[in-house]
């Protein structure tokens, strides 16, 4: 199998799993899983129903070097698990922060992928940032047990808009002091 780099993004491996840089061929899964509503309604920005072509667009946004933002797949093909575990991303923001973001699909859910997927993240550092914030639905705690498995500390009640239920949702806010 061959793994494509993208310029500025690294391939950081994990002892379960790879995380690269998406690619063409991930289209089918990626969209098969985040048309799934359980996976779209714990994201901010995944429509559901998934509108024709968002996924394959999505895709091609990650690949060019003016992205907004880093997205690796958590490939698990070498270790005898799925090409396509979920998603895993870093947007940048002002004063070398990033926000983290990330899905693992529901056939793996509860199997410790996203911890092991956050936590890559975190040691490997790959935009070189001094904190990295991470925000989730308030009603998802097993996605905030994740970020605090993996050293980050809670900030602070917020809400952001949901796209797939087209409404306010109350998160929770932690960040990671990386330096």
């Amino acid at each position: 199998m061959k793994i494509e780099e993208i310029e500025g993004q690294q391939i950081i491996r994990s002892e379960r799993f790879i995380l690269r840089p998406l690619r063409k061929s991930d289209q089918g899964l990626v969209e098969m899983y985040a048309s799934d509503a359980r996976v779209a309604r714990m994201t901010t920005n995944i429509p559901h129903p998934l509108p024709p072509g968002s996924t394959e667009q999505f895709i091609e946004a990650s690949l060019q070097d003016t992205r907004k933002e880093d997205v690796w797949v958590m490939d698990g093909s070498a270790h005898g698990l799925a090409e396509v575990l979920g998603l895993i991303g870093l947007t940048p923001m002002d004063r070398n922060q990033s926000e983290i973001g990330y899905w693992v699909a529901p056939a793996f859910w509860n199997t410790g992928l996203a911890s092991d997927a956050v936590r890559a993240i975190v040691e490997a550092n790959p935009q070189g940032v001094d904190t990295m914030f991470g925000s989730v639905f308030q009603d998802n705690p097993g996605s905030a047990r994740v970020l605090t498995n993996c050293g980050f500390e809670y900030l602070g009640d917020a809400e952001a808009f949901s796209v797939a239920r087209q409404a306010k949702i109350d998160t929770w806010t932690y960040l990671k002091k990386m330096k």
